[in-house]
Parts: C-alpha cells; structure tokens; sequence
C-alpha cells in the first residue's frame, strides 16, 4: 500500500475518532452536567493522549499529531468543566 494511503487511512481513522469527543464537549458547555462523567476516566485519559501527542512530536507522525493535538484539547475542556461544575 502507498505511503500516501496509509497517512489518508490514518487521517481518516484520526478524525473520526477525535470529533467523536465533540458531542460531549457541547453539551457539557451547554448544559453544566457533568455528573454522569468519570473524572478518573478523563484524568487518566487526558494524561495518556498528551503523551500519545509527545509520542507523535518526537516520531514525528502526522497523523497521530493532529488527532492527539485536537484530542487532547476537546477532552481536556470534558475535564477542566467536570473539575468546575462536578
């Protein structure tokens, strides 16, 4: 398979993954419940895909880059709004 098509698959694969976080993100800003939503889960999470980002910078991987980048800023406002409405 071309290299061109791997990094396509990637991008794909990456964005769909990323703005699967979206729909929280809204309604959470929307709404302020955050009650049903793990803090440890998104503690644990948030941590892991700032290193999947670090792991990307430094191999120099675009695609984890770019999903990990968007990711870990739309789970990482999950995060701050369920330290600040509980």
């Amino acid at each position: 398979m071309k290299p061109e098509v791997v990094t396509a698959l990637g991008l794909v694969a990456a964005t769909l993954t990323t703005i699967s976080f979206l729909p929280q993100v809204l309604r959470a800003l929307r709404t302020h419940d955050t009650s049903s939503i793990s803090v440890g889960m998104y503690a644990t999470f948030v941590t892991g895909v700032g290193l999947w980002l670090i792991y990307g910078l430094l191999t120099g991987d675009v695609p984890v880059i770019i999903a990990n980048a968007v990711t870990f800023v739309l789970s990482g406002m999950v995060f701050i709004l369920k330290l600040r409405y509980g």
